[in-house]
């Protein structure tokens, strides 16, 4: 049962990611990148993200609550409504981010910080789901879900310029954004319902 659990959290995690628009900034990074290239940022940014989404999975519920008194179901209303309007971008205008971001002055290590590393990969949903899910499932259970999700993610950005290639020639990038924001938006509205609903529950 906590295998199953772990796979749907991992599926979970990697729709919080959205490794389509990984891709589409690495397929889209001025000058083009060599494999070498390409490797070096990915596992930079997976990295870098992986340790700042550690520091929310352990200490994020107690900054939270003891630091700025706020409850958990404020962070998923709050990071749902930042992630919905992501994904309501990706439907409307087909494109998660405008293509004139990727500065060719920058070095690989400052663009695999940033934006890659945050906030493409630890961005407002990963980091509501890294702290919810390790106060309602466990810690253990979050980092293995994580873990997985984001060596997927990984995977696929290694392989970046050969499914860019492939979604160009089918003539799918367009429709494969769409989709995607619709489940990203799909995702948030999910979130935000839940935070609501704890809300509600929490009310004398």
């Amino acid at each position: 049962m906590e295998a199953v659990t772990i796979i749907e959290h991992s599926i979970y995690f990697l729709a919080l990611l959205n490794p389509a628009s990984k891709i589409l900034f690495l397929t889209g990074y001025t000058p083009a990148l060599s494999f070498k290239e390409l490797f070096e940022m990915s596992w930079k940014s997976s990295l870098a993200a992986l340790a700042m989404l550690l520091c929310f999975v352990f200490i994020g519920k107690f900054v939270l609550n003891v630091v700025f008194r706020v409850d958990i179901y404020s962070l998923k209303i709050v990071g749902g409504l930042v992630l919905f309007f992501i994904g309501w971008t990706a439907i409307r205008k087909g494109m998660f981010f405008q293509t004139d971001e990727h500065k060719v002055h920058e070095s690989l290590s400052e663009v695999s910080i940033v934006p890659l590393a945050a906030p493409l990969i630890a961005g407002p949903g990963t980091i509501t789901a890294s702290i919810s899910f390790a106060a309602e499932f466990g810690i253990p259970t979050c980092l293995s879900a994580l873990g997985i999700a984001l060596l997927l993610n990984f995977v696929l950005m290694l392989f970046s310029v050969e499914i860019g290639r492939l979604m160009k020639f089918l003539c799918m990038t367009g429709p494969l954004i769409r989709i995607t924001g619709l489940i990203v938006a799909t995702v948030s509205m999910q979130m935000m319902l839940s935070g609501v609903g704890e809300w509600l529950k929490s009310m004398p």
